[in-house]
């Protein structure tokens, strides 16, 4: 059995380590090579797709429920402010800084760590860790082009910096590009259709268009104009105007049915970048939710998107970190965020019964 302290110890190692290796989204080959290497050396087999890495736990027995750990090994690019070099990895005041170490390479390691520490226990479950590929990006080759190989998986476990509180509900996301269409026509004379002006209606509906179901934990689904452009030069009424709407999601509407109702209302033409990134929540009732409620966590809904968002089955996001260091210059996890995060995934989920 391998003790606590080892498994706290080898996972800053190996953090230390992936720091070191760039891995930018769909740039996570080295970093995939070192993990499956790792693994190999644990005495677990490996399985790969493109740059993400998964591994089953002993005996696998398809009359169990699998539970699926996951987290993703790329990252965003380093922040120009940054004043460390992003790739060496500093310890400095129970701070390890680096490219990745809170988002969310202290969350792979962390769930790695536990999934050899519970593999090596009876379960009630099969188990699978997945370290992910293009998670930043929500690239198609990432975890999206893996879940159809893993075996029937019942829930997930997503490792995302959360302070180790458990997101058990996390918005959606969907892009809308609209063109609103006029007539040209000179500036100087009353003629012609603005374009512009057909658009700005259409804004004012996003901007206060109110959607009935609001959630308790992820609050009314949220649209944003964030982008706009239209017009050649300043004597010219425009036939074109383009703008771009964020939809961030609840659980009571799937991407597809806010964009039926969206097309009730607008005179736009528009058109979904993806409906793919939906919104989720995980009942109450599961038996990981009050589990971590018997454990003093407190539930949460998360607002930003993570791969929780294309997976087809129930999870709950939840990791060591702070979400606000992420994407940040100086990004840092603390080492002892890392060992309660791989105790408090043990109580989690060691002897868990789900159905």
């Amino acid at each position: 059995m391998i003790e606590r302290d080892a498994l706290y110890y080898d996972a800053i190692d190996l953090l230390k380590a992936l720091i070191a290796i760039p891995s930018l989204s769909r740039e996570e080959t080295n970093a995939a090579d070192y993990l499956v290497t790792f693994l190999e050396k644990k005495g677990c087999k490996v399985y790969r797709k493109g740059n993400n890495v998964w591994s089953y736990s002993d005996e696998y027995n398809p009359k169990k429920p699998t539970i699926l750990l996951n987290s993703h090994i790329d990252t965003v690019k380093p922040a120009a402010s940054w004043t460390k070099d992003p790739y060496a990895p500093i310890e400095e005041d129970d701070k390890l800084y680096g490219l990745g170490s809170n988002d969310a390479g202290a969350s792979v390691v962390s769930l790695l760590h536990a999934f050899l520490y519970l593999k090596q226990r009876k379960q009630p479950y099969n188990l699978i860790f997945l370290a992910s590929a293009e998670e930043e990006v929500s690239g198609t080759n990432g975890i999206e082009s893996v879940i159809p190989d893993l075996a029937h998986v019942r829930f997930a476990v997503v490792g995302e910096p959360t302070k180790m509180q458990p997101a058990v509900a996390e918005k959606g996301l969907m892009v809308l590009d609209c063109i609103a269409k006029g007539k040209s026509g000179h500036a100087a004379r009353n003629e012609g259709v603005n374009a512009i002006t057909e658009a700005i209606q259409d804004i004012q509906w996003f901007n206060s268009y109110e959607f009935a179901e609001v959630s308790t934990l992820l609050g009314p689904v949220k649209m944003t104009v964030t982008m706009i452009h239209a017009g050649t030069q300043h004597n010219v009424i425009p036939d074109r105007c383009e703008f771009t709407v964020d939809i961030r999601s609840n659980e009571y509407y799937s991407n597809q049915e806010l964009y039926n109702i969206i097309g009730k209302h607008v005179k736009a033409e528009i058109k979904a970048r993806s409906f793919r990134l939906n919104s989720s929540r995980t009942p109450d009732e599961h038996p990981f939710v009050e589990r971590a409620e018997m454990l003093g966590l407190v539930p949460f809904g998360s607002p930003t998107l993570s791969d929780q968002a294309l997976m087809p089955f129930p999870s709950v996001k939840i990791g060591p970190g702070d979400s606000s260091r992420s994407h940040t210059a100086d990004e840092y996890i603390k080492p002892s965020e890392i060992r309660e995060a791989i105790d408090l995934y043990i109580k989690l989920l060691d002897g868990l019964i789900i159905e």
